[in-house]
This record gives C-alpha cells, structure tokens and sequence, in this order.
C-alpha cells in the first residue's frame, strides 16, 4: 500500500494524548503553522509533525501551504464517528442508571 493513500483510523488517531491535545489546540482557533504549535509541547519539531501526520492519514487535520510555512486546521467531521459509538454507550448506562433508581425508590 502507497503510504500516501493510507487511511489512518479515527480511533486510532485519537488515542495518542499528544494527538488529543493538537485536536483541543487546532478547536480553539482557525489554523497554527507547525511553528506556533511546537513550543506547546516538550518534543521536539519532527515529533509534532509525525502526530500532526497521523491526524491528517485519519482527516483530521486539513493542512495549507502558505509560502514555505504549512499551516494545520482542525477538520472535526471524522469525530462524529466517535460521537455516535458513544452515544449508543451513553443510552446503555442510562438505562441501567434508571433501573437502578427504581430498584432503590422500591426497597425504600
């Protein structure tokens, strides 16, 4: 497989805490050149590009060139995978949590 062509799974790309973190930072505004995102992160310019590169293999990360500078934007659409599967878990345990409620208002 073309490493280029490579589609990175969603879950995968956020299960790193590096990666979860670009995520919040890139949430927080329109796009940050790789610069500007280094200095929050105590690894070096090649290891932020290499997470920043997982993140765009799962399209989570929009990049545009702007002269030699690349600059990295927060593309949240892929997130909603993640959104839905754990919404059906958040129905699970509601559930549970109200038959709970009835066992207890029952024995009381």
């Amino acid at each position: 497989m073309n490493e280029e062509s490579h589609v990175r799974d969603v879950y995968e790309a956020v299960a790193d805490p590096t990666r979860r973190k670009l995520l919040q930072m890139l949430a927080e505004v329109e796009e940050l050149p790789l610069h500007e995102i280094t200095v929050h992160f105590d690894m070096g310019r090649t290891a932020v590009s290499k997470h920043l590169a997982i993140l765009k293999e799962a399209d989570l990360v929009i990049t545009r060139k702007v002269g030699r500078e690349t600059r990295y934007r927060l593309n949240a659409a892929p997130l909603r995978e993640i959104q839905d599967w754990v919404a059906h878990y958040e129905g699970f345990w509601k559930a549970r949590m109200d038959k709970l409620k009835l066992l207890l208002e029952e024995k009381q």
